[in-house]
């Protein structure tokens, strides 16, 4: 999951009550997809900060509450709403996360574009831009090692 660290960084999860946050904004139907579809209570989530100075993997993340409606799409003076979404038939999704750790170092976007064993994942994509990708096992594993 990424996010901008100056809008929503790893630090901020850190300092919530709790550790846990709603990943709210998600205006994408792929994403939005996986998160009411694929994403499960338990899911082991990693943290990316995109659009920075070095983009990379900056922590870990759990799902601690699966899809649920995006409120801030109901709310007409928040810079998410979308008037077409409907409260009986909501048309975005969000999730809660929690925070569970920091990685040691960032694992940066460069680093992982170099690693064959990642050839295939969906953030190195050419023109790839959603914010939720999907990593396979094999991939969460390898990328646990480049810490």
């Amino acid at each position: 999951m990424k996010s901008e660290p100056d809008t929503f960084g790893i630090h901020d999860l850190l300092n919530k009550p709790k550790q846990i946050e709603h990943w709210d904004g998600v205006r994408n139907y792929q994403a939005r997809n996986m998160m009411r579809d694929d994403m499960k209570l338990g899911d082991l989530v990693f943290f990316y900060h995109s659009n920075c100075d070095e983009p990379g993997i900056v922590g870990i993340m759990e799902i601690v509450r699966e899809g649920y409606p995006d409120f801030f799409a109901f709310d007409p003076e928040d810079k998410h709403f979308d008037p077409k979404s409907d409260p009986a038939n909501p048309r975005w999704i969000m999730v809660d996360v929690k925070y569970l750790k920091t990685l040691s170092r960032t694992i940066t976007l460069k680093e992982l574009k170099l690693k064959e064993e990642l050839a295939d994942l969906a953030l190195l994509r050419r023109g790839n831009r959603l914010s939720i990708m999907p990593v396979s096992k094999a991939q969460w594993d390898f990328i646990l090692t480049l810490e």
